[in-house]
């Protein structure tokens, strides 16, 4: 009796089927974890994915209760961006926006990675607690309540001239200072945020294997050169994942803060893209569609460097987004 073997075309549905049933069953072993998600999952989608199709007004001639679908939407294409680019505020803005983000990152970036070490190269576990604690508490105090306490150190009347004018100096408003915005802003900042970030890497130290510091204290090394070489090569692709990160947002300062502390005297260095965009979009005769290209441009420098440092770090090391 002569056999006759199956081809490819015989054995692709079998194939096919295996697939999706084992696709099924993973779903069903996950099903509660998929139930959790799903909720974050939708609120993504509610608020930052559904409302995209919002930038085109930036390619309109746009006024708050028009279509932006319609037989009455009045296309211009790019003259709201021409128009930001040749407005005497473009360069005052990159500039001031660049500037106060740049030398933020670079202060509060290396800052949460060193408090982490500190902290899981503590001995007294209680004592590593008890500061991680209160490195946090600063992160759920508001703005508003910071921007306060702010004035309340560094306003005209507050603790710092206070102390200046007991000892014969005279007083003076901080925020009315151009020099003294990027320093009150960035550091307050980096006073608020760095416990809070600092909670990722001691994450990833306490799963460094016990071993290793083992085998160095055989070695004869010191806990300075065991954090060196043992626990800062252990978070080095979380560092790099969070560098990058970092710098896919490094032009998106949010504008609230900026604009509490904005003052007259201070505007020169204080006028930001996002407080420029909220003032445009939401404050006087409100021009939306130029807002909002502002904004997209914005957007669109973050991408920008994300890819570029995403690449970077692909080339020269393991890590990476994508």
């Amino acid at each position: 009796m002569q056999t006759v073997k199956a081809g490819p075309a015989s054995t692709a549905p079998a194939g096919k089927s295996g697939k999706a049933a084992k696709t099924l069953r993973k779903l069903k072993e996950n099903h509660p974890f998929l139930v959790m998600v799903f909720p974050a999952v939708l609120v993504v989608f509610l608020f930052n994915y559904l409302p995209i199709y919002g930038v085109l007004i930036a390619f309109q001639d746009f006024m708050p209760g028009d279509p932006i679908f319609g037989e009455y939407t009045r296309w211009i294409g790019f003259k709201n961006f021409t128009r930001f680019f040749t407005d005497v505020q473009f360069w005052p803005l990159m500039k001031n926006t660049f500037l106060l983000c740049i030398i933020g990152f670079v202060i509060g970036f290396p800052l949460p990675i060193i408090i982490s070490l500190m902290l899981n190269a503590m001995k007294s576990k209680r004592m590593s607690k008890t500061l991680q604690t209160i490195f946090n508490g600063p992160h759920f105090i508001s703005l508003v309540v910071l921007v306060g306490m702010l004035t309340l150190f560094f306003g005209r009347y507050g603790l710092v001239n206070n102390i200046a004018a007991s000892l014969g100096a005279d007083r003076k408003s901080y925020f009315l200072e151009e020099s003294a915005f990027r320093p009150l802003y960035i550091l307050s900042s980096n006073w608020q945020d760095f416990g809070w970030s600092a909670i990722i890497y001691i994450a990833a130290l306490s799963n460094v294997d016990l071993g290793q510091h083992e085998a160095a204290i055989l070695d004869g090394a010191s806990r300075f050169q065991r954090v060196i070489h043992v626990d800062l090569p252990a978070i080095m692709p979380m560092i790099s994942v969070m560098l990058i990160m970092s710098i896919g947002g490094l032009m998106g300062v949010g504008y609230e803060k900026a604009l509490l502390m904005q003052t007259d005297g201070n505007l020169g260095v204080s006028e930001l893209i996002a407080t420029y965009v909220y003032k445009q979009g939401l404050t006087g005769v409100p021009n939306q569609s130029y807002a909002t290209a502002i904004g997209l441009f914005n957007s669109i420098i973050n991408v920008v460097l994300l890819i570029i440092a995403n690449t970077t770090s692909k080339k020269f090391s393991e890590n990476s987004l994508w």
